[in-house]
């Protein structure tokens, strides 16, 4: 029997370990997706960014045309909201486990940004769709998820904060209060992804409703805030080492006496807290996996330049001076490392959600961007200065995964939980101490 095709992109071991976990419609989607970046996704990515005008006004307003017939052939070939797993939504989903969709988010993860809006996978809009498919009344449902699992519209989420110390979402400030039959949003936020976009129509904005309730993750709220709404005003959009990915960005917003109707409160008052936690765990997989494809991609083009008969410096191949074979090595052990940390996350998701799965996902969310930088670098210094040129696309690959890296607050999350497992460390110790004096009498 021919080998499946992911295993041509992944590795044959991995593959091997979860193959049984794929249903018949799970192979076969993850095979049409492969050929899918393959044959149309990663010749066209080149395009896609020349089709981004320079021009530092009509790039706002641009819908990129390539990646629009893109998406017109992943929809007939049913390529679509793949994330959107069935078994936790069953009226909107696809038949896929977290499982499944983790290793097509990998291959996604080859094509870049491009790979996943092609197919209505793009952050933050998998996110966005998440939180109002599982917590949404009826009419927010018709009125925003529907469209967004359409791709007519695009969304962004609010939630870290200028001047505001945002990892710790409890120092949010934006306030969300009640006057009368609507709700009144005023807040400073800043790394809004998505709200540059020309199609986007709404925010999820989190906000304190409750700022004196004694429970600190009972102060806050999310609420959907159109873009067109008065008060709504895009500052101008934030760069990463000089990347502004437009058309969406990821933009500096202020909400100024922003009012909305109390039904585009999602959930009810003071659930913002547990209304992230249920966004944040399945998309987090979706990025580390990502990373993964992006790494690999990293890999495949550091093979390619060591390896080019044309190149050779000192009379030897690239591969052929110091270091370069042992940081090949050292690239694919650790993605191969990170791949099955990732892909553990996402099995323990699809048994308890992504509240029993908060161990697995801190500890894929800080491992994996540090990896994927690492081989990334490794593959800049392998093309030299066009290693860090526009002419590569490794620069700009480098730029978003380092802003993952400033989740590296999961890493205090990791170890604090594994404090607490210090009682039954000490008990056990004691335990085997007190049977070895027992041996040697």
């Amino acid at each position: 029997m021919a080998a499946h095709p992911v295993v041509e992109l992944t590795s044959e071991a991995s593959w091997n370990l979860i193959e049984d976990r794929f249903t018949p419609y799970g192979k076969e989607t993850l095979a049409k997706l492969v050929h899918f970046l393959q044959d149309e996704i990663l010749p066209s990515v080149k395009l896609g960014h020349a089709q981004v005008p320079k021009d530092p006004v009509q790039r706002w307003k641009t819908v990129i045309p390539v990646i629009e017939e893109l998406k017109v052939k992943a929809r007939k070939l049913g390529l679509w909201n793949l994330f959107l797993s069935k078994t936790h939504y069953p009226e909107h989903g696809v038949p896929l486990t977290n499982v499944e969709y983790a290793v097509m988010a990998e291959i996604l993860g080859r094509g870049g940004h491009m790979a996943s809006e092609a197919v209505n996978c793009s952050a933050p809009d998998t996110g966005n769709m998440e939180v109002i498919a599982r917590y949404g009344s009826p009419e927010q449902q018709k009125k925003w998820l529907v469209p967004l699992l359409n791709g007519e519209i695009r969304s962004a989420f609010a939630m870290t904060e200028r001047f505001v110390s945002s990892s710790d979402a409890r120092n949010i400030k934006t306030s969300i209060k009640r006057e009368g039959d609507e709700i009144v949003i005023n807040g400073h936020k800043w790394w809004i992804s998505g709200a540059g976009d020309p199609r986007t129509k709404l925010h999820l904005v989190m906000g304190k409703s409750d700022p004196d309730n004694a429970n600190a993750y009972q102060q806050q709220s999310v609420v959907i805030v159109p873009s067109d709404a008065p008060g709504v005003k895009i500052i101008r959009p934030m760069e990463v080492f000089g990347y502004d990915d437009a058309p969406e960005g990821h933009c500096e917003v202020i909400y100024e006496n922003v009012r909305v109707p109390v039904s585009n409160l999602i959930l009810g008052w003071g659930r913002g807290f547990e209304i992230i936690q249920g966004r944040l765990g399945p998309g987090r997989i979706h990025h580390c996996m990502r990373s993964i494809g992006g790494a690999s991609r990293a890999l495949d083009l550091m093979i390619e330049r060591v390896t080019d008969p044309t190149r050779k410096t000192f009379d030897k191949f690239l591969y052929q001076h110091g270091t370069v074979v042992a940081e090949i090595a050292r690239s694919r052990a650790e993605i191969e490392s990170a791949r099955l940390l990732v892909l553990s996350a996402a099995l323990q998701i699809d048994k308890q959600r992504a509240k029993g799965a908060l161990k697995e996902i801190g500890i894929a969310k800080f491992v994996v961007p540090a990896m994927a930088c690492g081989v990334v670098d490794r593959a800049m210094q392998a093309y030299g200065a066009e290693g860090l040129s526009q002419d590569q696309e490794l620069a700009s690959m480098f730029a978003g995964l380092r802003t993952l890296r400033l989740a590296d607050v999961h890493i205090q999350q990791v170890g604090q939980r594994e404090l607490k497992r210090a009682p039954d460390c000490l008990s056990e110790f004691a335990v085997l101490s007190k049977a070895g004096i027992k041996a040697h009498l």
